[in-house]
C-alpha cells in the first residue's frame, strides 16, 4: 500500500484561505465540539520541544500531528516549527496519507483566527461594524503574519492592512511579498499606539512573551485576536484589554490549561463561572455582543483543526479531483 504524501505546495494548492476558513466552520456546524478536543502533548526535545496533537475527530477521520518547535531555528536560517501530520481512516485506524506539518499548522491557524473575526463581526450590535472593509492591523512579520493577512483578505475583500514588528528587514520582506501578490500593507513600527487606536481588528501573531500594547488604547467595538503563545506565563494581551472585552475562546478547556491572555486577568474558577463561548458556540450564533464593547478573541492551537483542514487536503487535492 501506497500512502500518499503532501508537500507544502500540495497542501497550499488543496486548500486556498477561503476554503480553509470554510473548512473551520464547516467542522463546528457538523459536529466537532473543541471540548472534546484531545490535550496536547509536550516533550524535551534537543535546543527545543516535541509537540503531539492526536485527535479522534469523531468523523470518517483521525489524525495526529507530531510537530518540533527550535526557537533557535531561525538564526540558523531554518524554519522554527516543522513536523508531519498523518491522517488515519476513522473506523480502521489505517493511515491513509501523510502530509506536511508545517505547511498545515500554517494556513489552518490563520483560518481558524478568520473564521472567529468573522463571526464576531458579524454579530456586531445594531449600528456597528466595518461590512467588508476593517482596518486591520497585525503585530509580527513572520509566516503567521504573512498568513494572517492573506487569509484576512480572503474574507474582507476590501480590508485594508497595517503591519507593526520587531525586525525591519523581516517587515520591509513581508510587505514585499504582499505587494506582489497585489495587497498593500503599511509599515506602523514607528507608531504602533496609534495603529492600535485606529484598527478596527487587531491580530496578534508573535511571540511576545508580554503585551504588546496598552489595552486600552482599542476602539470601542474594536476585535482583537491573539493566538501567537502559548502557555500561562506568555500573553500578548494585557488584563486591562481582557476586563474590558466581551470573549471567545477557541476551547475552554484548552484555554484553562494554556491562554496566559486569559489566566492572569481571572482565576480558572472565575472563568469557569463566566462560561465564555468558545468557537462552536460563536458559530452557532450564541455570542451576544455589549454595544460599544471591544471583542477578545484567544486561540493556543487545537489538534481538530489540523484534522478538519487535512481532510480537505486528502479529498480535494488528489490527482483526478
Amino acid at each position: 500500500m501506497t500512502i500518499p504524501y503532501f508537500d507544502a505546495g500540495a497542501v497550499r494548492s488543496a486548500v486556498p484561505f477561503s476554503r480553509a476558513v470554510r473548512a473551520i466552520e464547516e467542522g463546528l456546524l457538523s459536529g466537532v465540539d473543541p471540548e472534546l478536543d484531545s490535550p496536547r502533548l509536550f516533550s524535551p526535545a534537543p535546543d527545543g520541544e516535541f509537540l503531539i496533537m492526536p485527535t479522534e475527530g469523531g468523523g470518517r477521520y483521525s489524525g495526529v500531528k507530531v510537530a518540533t518547535i527550535a526557537p533557535r531555528n531561525p538564526g540558523r536560517g531554518l524554519e522554527k516549527i516543522q513536523g508531519i501530520y498523518v491522517l488515519f481512516d476513522a473506523q480502521t485506524l489505517a493511515p491513509l496519507a501523510t502530509m506536511d506539518g508545517a505547511e498545515l499548522t500554517a494556513i489552518r491557524t490563520p483560518a481558524t483566527t478568520l473564521a472567529a473575526v468573522k463571526n464576531i463581526a458579524a454579530a456586531a450590535p445594531d449600528g456597528e461594524g466595518f461590512g467588508d472593509a476593517p482596518r486591520v492591523l497585525v503585530f509580527g512579520a513572520g509566516v503567521q503574519a504573512l498568513n494572517h493577512i492573506r487569509a484576512a483578505r480572503a474574507v474582507f475583500a476590501n480590508a485594508s492592512f497595517t503591519v507593526v514588528g520587531q525586525r525591519p528587514h523581516r517587515v520591509a520582506e513581508l510587505v514585499a511579498v504582499l505587494a506582489a501578490e497585489g495587497i498593500e500593507v503599511a509599515d506602523a513600527t514607528g507608531e504602533p499606539d496609534a495603529a492600535v487606536a485606529g484598527a478596527d481588528v487587531v491580530l496578534c501573531v508573535t511571540s511576545s512573551p508580554e503585551p504588546l500594547f496598552d489595552g486600552t488604547l482599542p476602539q470601542d467595538g474594536a476585535i482583537i485576536a491573539s493566538v501567537g503563545q502559548h502557555g500561562l506565563d506568555a500573553r500578548e494581551v494585557d488584563a486591562a484589554l481582557v476586563l474590558r472585552s466581551d470573549i471567545v475562546v477557541e476551547g475552554r478547556a484548552s484555554s484553562w490549561r494554556e491562554s496566559g491572555d486569559l489566566i492572569p486577568a481571572r482565576s480558572v474558577e472565575e472563568w469557569q463561572r463566566i462560561q465564555p463561548p468558545n468557537l462552536r458556540d460563536l458559530m452557532e450564533g450564541k455570542l451576544v455582543r455589549r454595544p460599544r464593547t471591544c471583542c477578545l478573541y484567544t486561540g493556543v492551537g487545537m489538534a481538530w483543526e489540523d484534522l478538519v483542514t487535512a481532510a480537505v487536503v486528502y479529498e480535494e487535492g488528489r490527482p483526478g479531483k
